[in-house]
């Protein structure tokens, strides 16, 4: 947890003189100077003049140092700016124009995964988009979870959300901590140090240590939840992401999917879409 404090303080804004921002994520990546300049194949004593303000770095140097240090595409910005340069990577909502191609791929994806649930967040965990099952799974939350910006880990774990309902509850607590710890991890981001904070006091309800077979780390975890309408439905949970992104947006996009992990469950699936589908007249 004292690592965990640490990297939601430490500093990581563009006003940083550019050699601090470029020190602490070197830092934050556990890599030497003499590892760094390896990597980017430049002298240690170039790269030591950069981080001590006695050498300017180019543009394109920003850039290599980002890359090697696997820098977000938001902080890439950051740095440049911190260097005197113009940002490169765009920011913009989902629904502005550009990205129409981008949103229309997300909502074919979406669409196409029905009748099983599947939805779309930022990189805080906010809802942008879902298809039209995974209202049924929020039968049962409080409404005031789903007022204003939707956090999805906080109506997975939150007591008057769908934590009662989650048979595997600990088990999937587990999981999706692994994920945000890896998260903030990577993206040294506040908000997302301040929802784990957050998450991590919720109780446990009694009896929800079941652990289900089939996790694959990394790759999917089973999911079993006992639906509003009666039966206890078991899933496969997936995440995609968008592979080679150049817009800020989009390399912080993620799609949950759930597939099926019984023939019982894609059955209730498909009866429950079946009967909330329009009739011909």
């Amino acid at each position: 947890m004292r690592a965990m404090n640490s990297i939601a303080a430490a500093p990581a804004h563009a006003r940083q003189p550019f050699g601090e921002h470029l020190r602490f994520w070197r830092q934050h990546r556990r890599m030497s100077q003499l590892d760094l300049a390896h990597e980017a194949e430049i002298s240690t004593r170039h790269l030591s003049f950069v981080e001590t303000g006695r050498s300017v770095p180019s543009r394109e140097m920003v850039l290599r140092l980002a890359e090697r240090l696997e820098v977000p595409l938001r902080e890439r910005n950051s740095l440049l700016v911190s260097a005197g340069y113009a940002p490169m990577y765009r920011e913009r909502p989902l629904d502005d124009p550009a990205l129409s191609a981008a949103r229309g791929a997300v909502q074919l994806i979406l669409k196409s995964h029905e009748p099983y649930p599947a939805l779309a967040v930022d990189r805080h965990w906010n809802l942008l988009a879902m298809n039209a099952m995974v209202p049924h799974l929020l039968a049962t939350v409080d409404p005031s979870l789903l007022q204003g910006q939707v956090n999805v880990l906080r109506l997975s774990l939150h007591p008057q959300g769908l934590a009662s309902r989650i048979e595997n509850l600990a088990q999937w607590r587990t999981h999706l901590f692994e994920r945000l710890r890896q998260q903030i991890h990577v993206t040294n981001d506040a908000t997302l140090a301040a929802l784990y904070e957050e998450l991590r006091a919720y109780p446990v309800p009694p009896g929800a240590d079941t652990h289900l077979d089939g996790e694959l780390l990394g790759v999917a975890m089973p999911f079993r939840f006992r639906s509003a309408a009666g039966p206890v439905l078991s899933f496969i949970s997936t995440t995609t992401v968008f592979g080679t992104p150049v817009d800020v947006t989009l390399q912080e996009l993620a799609l949950e999917t759930f597939f099926p992990a019984d023939a019982a469950t894609a059955a209730a699936l498909g009866q429950l879409a079946a009967s909330q589908a329009p009739t011909d007249r």
